[in-house]
């Protein structure tokens, strides 16, 4: 989940880097810091808070010598505004913004069974035209949904489940009022 504060941020250095042509550079450069600010990266040293903020600064200043300098100065004013945890989340973010700018997003097909490329890029197309977004899906297997789909993107779920269909009943059966017998 991203928190308000690291999508202001995102879309603050998106915007700066698109009006400065240098989008594609900085995208390359949040990529980057992504995977080095995650658990065992280079960078996690970043959210120790029993290292001083000078020292994880300087540290920090090391590591991003050969970034673009948007991207350098954007991680010295969260630094310097205390805002270290904006780098936690900032590349899903930064991700984010960069999809919705395309006019796209990404979600995930839930499925019994795996699904080949072919049913995940017709499921894509279908659900695209009907969201008006290009989708960019992933399958995840779940056993549970016994058959069929469950499809989220963004904050919809289009649940076409058998477990789903099964849950949908039993609410509707448990809802219904039952007659009463005279006698």
């Amino acid at each position: 989940m991203i928190d308000p504060v690291t999508s202001r941020y995102a879309e603050a250095l998106f915007g700066l880097a698109r009006a400065r042509n240098a989008l594609e550079g900085v995208r390359a450069d949040v990529a980057r810091l992504a995977r080095e600010l995650g658990e065992g990266g280079s960078l996690a040293f970043v959210f120790d808070e029993r290292l001083p903020l000078e020292t994880r600064k300087q540290r920090v200043a090391e590591h991003l010598v050969d970034l673009h300098p948007f991207t350098q100065n954007f991680v010295g004013l969260v630094l310097d505004k205390r805002r270290v945890e904006v780098l936690r989340h900032l590349g899903a973010a930064f991700h984010r913004r960069d999809l919705t700018e395309r006019g796209a997003a990404e979600g995930l097909v839930e499925s019994a069974r795996p699904l080949e490329a072919g049913e995940i890029a017709r499921l894509a197309t279908a659900l695209g035209a009907r969201l008006q977004l290009e989708l960019v899906l992933k399958n995840r297997i779940v056993p549970e949904l016994i058959g069929g789909l469950r499809v989220v993107v963004e904050s919809k779920m289009l649940d076409a489940s058998v477990a789903g269909r099964l849950d949908g009943m039993k609410k509707h059966l448990l809802a219904a009022v039952l007659p009463r017998s005279a006698g």
